[in-house]
C-alpha cells in the first residue's frame, strides 16, 4: 500500500508539473494553437510508444532474462550430474532389476529428434523403478553422500533453482535420502520395515534422477553438442559407453 501511495503521488506530481511547463509556455509565446498541435501529436503516439516499450521491448527483455536464467539454472544441473548425479544413476540402474525394459530407450543419439524425447519421457512416467535394496551397500552409499552433503546444500541455496522446481524436488530427494542414512549409526543391520523405508527414498531419488537426466540431455543435445558428446560417452545405460573417443 505504501509503494501504491508513492506511485499515486509520483504521478500527480509529475502532471502537475507538465501542466505548469505548458502554462509557462502559454505566458511566454501566447500561442495555445501550438500546444494544442503539439500535445494531440503527443497524445496520438501515446499508443505506438506502450506497444513498443511494454510489449515489444518488454518481451524481448523477458526472453533474454529467460534465457540467461536457463543458462545457469542448466549449469547447475551441469555441476549436480557431474559431481553426483551420474555416479548415483548408474549406481541406482545397475542394482534395478527390470532395467532392460527401458534401457534401449535410453541410449540417445545425435539423431534424436523433439518427437522421440517426448516419447520416451512419456514411457519412463510410467516406469516402476525398483531397486533391489539388500544388494545396495548403504554403508557406502552413506559415506559417499554424507562427503556431498555440503554441496547439495550449496546447490539447494542457488536462487536460480527457484524457476526449476522438478530438478529442486530431486535434489531435495536426494537430500532426504541422505539425511536418512546419515541419521542411522549403523546400516548394515535395519529392521524390515527400515529397509522398505530406505527403499522407498532410493526409489523416490532413482526415479527423479532418470527423468531430469534425459531432460538435461536433451538440452545439451539442443544447445552443447560438446557437452552432449562427452555425457553420451559416459551414459550410465550404455554398457559399451566410454569416454575414449572412437
Amino acid at each position: 500500500m505504501k509503494l501504491l501511495r508513492w506511485q499515486i503521488l509520483l504521478g500527480l506530481a509529475l502532471l502537475l508539473l507538465s501542466a505548469l511547463l505548458y502554462l509557462m509556455h502559454y505566458a511566454i509565446f501566447e500561442d495555445a494553437h501550438h500546444i494544442y498541435i503539439y500535445l494531440l501529436g503527443d497524445i496520438a503516439f501515446l499508443p505506438v510508444e506502450v506497444l513498443l516499450v511494454t510489449i515489444i521491448i518488454h518481451q524481448l527483455m523477458t526472453y533474454r532474462e529467460k534465457k540467461a536464467t536457463l543458462e545457469k539454472m542448466n549449469m547447475v544441473i551441469g555441476s549436480f550430474f557431474s559431481a553426483v548425479g551420474t555416479r548415483l544413476l548408474t549406481y541406482f540402474s545397475d542394482l534395478d532389476p527390470e532395467l532392460e525394459n527401458i534401457r534401449k530407450y535410453l541410449i540417445v543419439t545425435n539423431n534424436w529428434s523433439d518427437e522421440e524425447f517426448t516419447s520416451v519421457s512419456k514411457l519412463l512416467r510410467n516406469y516402476d523403478y525398483n531397486v533391489e535394496i539388500k544388494r545396495v551397500d548403504l554403508e557406502g552409499l552413506r559415506t559417499s553422500l554424507i562427503s556431498e552433503r555440503d554441496f547439495l546444500l550449496r546447490l539447494l541455496e542457488n536462487p536460480t533453482l527457484l524457476e526449476h522446481e522438478p530438478f529442486t524436488e530431486l535434489l531435495r530427494s536426494v537430500f532426504h535420502l541422505t539425511e536418512e542414512l546419515e541419521m542411522r549409526e549403523q546400516v548394515t543391520q535395519l529392521s524390515d520395515k527400515d529397509y522398505e523405508h530406505i527403499s522407498n527414498d532410493i526409489k523416490r531419488a532413482y526415479t527423479l534422477l532418470v527423468q531430469r537426466w534425459l531432460s538435461y540431455v536433451k538440452y545439451l543435445k539442443d544447445n552443447y553438442p560438446y557437452f552432449f558428446s562427452l555425457v553420451m560417452r559416459t551414459n550410465p545405460f550404455d554398457q559399451t559407453a566410454s569416454p575414449f573417443v572412437r
